[in-house]
Formats: C-alpha cells, structure tokens, sequence
C-alpha cells in the first residue's frame, strides 16, 4: 500500500483521484481569489492531499487514510529577542547548508529581505552561488538593488529585463507547467527559464519568509469574525468577487457565492485551533492555503529548469515559528537583526521596500523625514515622461500588439464551451473602458481558463446538459447586455 508523507508547506502539492465533473464552486472561489482553497481542484473527485499528514493510498492512486503529524499551533516560548535571532541564524543556516552544499547554486534576488537573508547564509555555506535578477522595461530597476547584493557577496551576477508582451510567446508552455492552477501574469521567472539553466544545479529560493517572519498587520485579540473579514478582504482580488459572482450565477449554482465564501473561510479558519492569537492564526491559514496553492503551484517554474531548495518551506522552520512570540516577528525583527549582524554590509544596501532607506535607519520612511527623497523619486518620473510600469499585467496586456493576441486569447478559443462569450466580453470590456487596474485580475482568470480549457477538451470536463445550460442562460438574457460579442 504506496505511503506518502505530506509537507508542512509542500514545494508542490500531490494529487490524488480521477478528472471527472467540474467542480463549479471551487473554480468561482479560484476566480475570485487566483488559487484553489484547501484540496479543491478544478473536479470533483481529484483533490489534493492534505499537508503535514501521513497518507496511505491505494494502488491506483486513491486516497485511504491521512493521518497529520503537525499542526499549527501557537506555544511562544519564554526567550529573549536575542535568543530568537540566535536560533534563527542557526537554523536557517543549517538549513541552507543542507539544501545546497557541494551544488552550484542559483540565487534570484530582489531588493527585499528573503533573498537577502539567502545570499548572507550562502555566503557562509560550501556551494557556489550564481546570481540572478530581473527588471520591469520602464519600471523600478530591481536590478540596481540585486546587483550590489551579489556584489557585496562576490557572487557572479546576471541581470536582465522583462520584455513587453514575452508571455505569448511562452503562454502555451507556460500552462502544462502550472497546470492553470494559477494565472500567468504573475510567474515572471518563466520569461528567463531557458537563462537559468546554465547558471547552476539547484535554486535557492526566499519564498514564505515575508509571511513567517512578520506579523498580519491585525490587533493579536481580533474576534474571530473580525478575522474572516480580514482575511476575506486578504484573498479576494480586485473585481475578483464580482467574477465569482458572474461565474456562479452563469452556471446556475444555487445559494449566493458571496455568501460561500465568507462561510468557506470562516469554516477554514475556525478549524486552526490558535485560540490566542488572531496574527498567528491568520498566519497559519496562508502557510496552510495561499503558499501550497498559489506560491507552490508558480515554483513549477523554477522546478521546470532546476531542483529548487525553499528554506523558509522547511518543516524545521515551521515549528520554530510556532514557538517565536509575537512581538519578534512583527516588522521583519529576526531577518532584521539576522542582516546586520551576520552581513552588516549587505543591511547597509537600500531596502527596496523603504528605498533610499537601509535595514540600520529605515525607521526613518515617514514624514517629514522622507519628503525629500519622494519628491525626487517624483521629479524623476516626470522628467522622463512615462508611464512607470509597475505590474506584470501592465507589459503583458496593455498596448496595441498585447490587446490583440488578448482578444486572440479570449474570445478566439474553445473556452466559451465553459464560459459564455457575452461574460468574458462584459468583463473585458470593464477592464479596457472603465477601470484597468480594477479589471486586470478578473481578465487573467479568464485567460486562465481559457487555456485549461485547451489543454482539456470540452469533451473531458464538461457535459453536453452543462454546455447546454450555459447556452441558455446566455439566450435568456441573465448576463448583462453588451450586444455583440465581436470585438
């Protein structure tokens, strides 16, 4: 009987069961929010296994038994904030140590903190370590801040640029990879895939570090309404709710979807028992939701190219956060103070998020002391009079060439067997005439299942009565009215 030992956050989730009839709701909610909740998938019958459990299956694959072997809880130790960055630097180094010693390594970097801490601890391990980092055309140069990371560390470094309009030229890779278990605006790695290839053996990722070592940004003794509120408003998407909507109504499912969602998350989180700390909790709920199901699925990239080291995934590292109070973790303290004291030079390199500010004074990103450095930072971009790029979606959807390979995209595949043309061009419509940021995700989920669509025939998924129904509701006029579809 084949066993399988789930990890506290899986680098890539494990499925189990067969493809059979779409699960409608669950693919609203991953409308709504860019990721599938808990084990949904796309069907009904194949789901993921659960994590942190021991799982016996049988031999065509099924699910017997789960057994979990660690839960998260919320036990903060008795030590001091010295002891805490102590335990931090031995473990996350060993870690490290373990992950890619005697490997070549491939570092990305930005000019957060993640990474940062990475190129400290390699630094120290017994790897070689290539660098790497990109840049949006007409955005922040990311690079500027990667570039003095590897060179504080002599680590060799590459940078490069992310095109407009690369993702259609990799889109139809790019979806087998991620399986369109999340959109591809996001997953910018996928335009350099073939570049790292040759820089090294294995990557070593920052990943999850963010979430880990920092607090929710919510008061500790937050009710557990307040808490679904919060993390509702945290997973739901600009336009993401009205798409859901859309799609729930299209498909006739009854009840009302805001209505599922609010209670699928109050259900979720109310089964984390952390009874003493609404930041811990909310914590958990991503470690245990958004980081297996959104962050895993666009690591699939890298995992396309090379094997990929996550030391902020490490089982280790998740019970050590269970036991740090509070207090610790609010701000980024630990990777903080791990910086200045284990690679004082690489906390003296502006911290991107706080830019022109370092991890010694960035207390001091708030007026009026940071007044100064805005209005330059303003007067920059009004001397070069352009558009400052600062998302994915912006070089990928806007302009003449992008919008129509979108259109291509959108309206020109077999999708519309699962989605209503008149849908996908309301939706359109409202991201190109009313409000492109607000749009910009309900349009890449529409791109998304448009290519899942192709990648699994109308025949696999959906059932003639299913495709018959989205005829007629279209016909009856339930939609709103745009008059043709032709674009």
């Amino acid at each position: 009987m084949p066993e399988h030992r789930t990890s506290i956050i899986p680098s890539a989730p494990t499925y189990h069961g067969v493809k059979g009839q779409l699960d409608y709701r669950a693919i609203c909610a991953f409308a709504a929010i860019g990721f599938f909740l808990c084990s949904d998938t796309y069907w009904t019958e194949l789901k993921a296994l659960p994590v942190a459990s021991d799982c016996k299956l049988d031999d065509s694959g099924d699910l017997i038994s789960a057994k979990p072997y660690f839960s998260w809880h919320y036990e903060p130790r008795d030590i001091t904030f010295d002891q805490a960055v102590e335990e931090f630097t031995e473990l996350f180094e060993r870690i490290v140590e373990d992950q890619t010693a005697g490997r070549r390594v491939i570092l990305p970097l930005s000019g957060g903190l993640d990474s940062r801490t990475l190129a400290a601890a390699l630094k120290r391990a017994p790897s070689h370590v290539t660098a790497c980092s990109y840049r949006f055309e007409g955005g922040l140069d990311e690079t500027e801040y990667s570039r003095k990371i590897a060179e504080t560390q002599e680590f060799p470094f590459f940078g490069w640029t992310v095109e407009p309009g690369y993702l259609w030229d990799v889109i139809d890779d790019l979806a087998p990879i991620n399986g369109c278990f999340s959109e591809f605006t996001h997953p910018r790695q996928m335009a350099f895939s073939e570049k790292y290839r040759s820089l090294g053996d294995i990557f070593s990722l920052g990943h999850w570090g963010d979430v880990l070592f920092n607090d929710m940004g919510i008061e500790d003794g937050l009710t557990m309404d307040k808490q679904a509120e919060v993390l509702l408003r945290k997973l739901v998407k600009k336009g993401g709710m009205e798409l859901g909507a859309a799609l729930w109504q299209v498909w006739g499912i009854n009840g009302d979807f805001r209505e599922y969602m609010a209670e699928r998350i109050e259900g979720l989180l109310a089964a984390i028992a952390i009874p003493d700390s609404a930041n811990a909790r909310i914590r958990a709920f991503k470690s245990m939701n958004w980081a297996p199901r959104w962050t895993s699925v666009n690591l699939s990239i890298f995992e396309s190219v090379r094997p990929i080291g996550v030391p902020y995934y490490d089982n280790r590292m998740c019970e050590f956060i269970c036991t740090v109070p509070e207090r610790f973790l609010a701000g980024r303290k630990i990777q903080i103070e791990y910086l200045k004291r284990r690679a004082p030079a690489l906390a003296r390199i502006a911290w991107q998020e706080h830019r022109p500010f370092n991890l010694f004074n960035y207390q001091w990103d708030n007026a009026p002391w940071n007044l100064p450095s805005r209005a330059l930072n303003k007067l920059e971009r009004v001397i070069k009079r352009k558009k400052y790029v600062q998302r994915n979606w912006e070089l990928q959807f806007l302009g003449e060439q992008n919008d129509m390979q979108l259109r291509a995209r959108l309206f020109d595949g077999p999708h519309n067997r699962l989605i209503p043309k008149q849908l996908i061009l309301d939706f359109y419509q409202r991201f190109t005439q009313i409000d492109p940021i607000y749009y910009s995700h309900s349009v890449s989920m529409l791109l998304t299942l448009g290519l899942f669509s192709e990648i699994h025939s109308a025949e696999d998924y959906i059932g003639t009565e299913r495709a018959a129904h989205c005829t007629s509701v279209t016909a009856r006029g339930t939609q709103p009215s745009l008059g043709s579809w032709t674009v």
